[in-house]
């Protein structure tokens, strides 16, 4: 599998990631011993990039990634998104973000997210509020890399 670097702090990631929707929401019912091992399936087959979110179930999509992950944690990159309720409206407050971030941690049952970025823009927050409170996480070594921003 070919590799992407991303940025300038040395990320890199399989040119094909997995996107972990399907897995708990999205496109009917879904199975957690097939979702667990099309996610195995995928790594076997090269991918070593990851990709969900709090809206992927609400939580279930992670928690189902983190169980097919953690034999091969070790060899693969886990991207998540924050910046969505429940009802799809914007919220990147710095307080739901702190809330996010370590739910994803612990759904995941990981230690550190090597990749996170924002769902959506809100406009009711300064980029550099969210910017900052991300920034947190990366100094306090729960998570490693920032992905983009989507300012609108």
């Amino acid at each position: 599998m070919q590799q992407r670097k991303l940025g300038r702090h040395g990320l890199t990631v399989g040119a094909i990631g997995y996107g972990a929707t399907g897995t708990a929401i999205g496109y009917g019912p879904s199975d957690d011993q097939e979702s667990i091992t099309a996610i195995r399936r995928a790594h076997e087959l090269g991918v070593t990039h990851f990709d969900t979110a709090r809206m992927y179930g609400w939580g279930e999509g992670e928690k189902l990634l983190g169980i097919a992950l953690r034999p091969i944690r070790d060899q693969v990159t886990i991207a998540t998104k924050f910046g969505l309720t429940e009802s799809y409206s914007p919220d990147s407050r710095p307080e739901t973000i702190r809330d996010v971030v370590d739910s994803r941690l612990k759904n995941l049952n990981i230690d550190t997210i090597d990749l996170l970025y924002q769902h959506i823009p809100d406009p009711n927050v300064p980029i550099e509020d969210v910017v900052g409170v991300m920034q947190e996480f990366v100094h306090a070594g729960k998570v490693k890399c920032l992905g983009p921003l989507q300012l609108g």
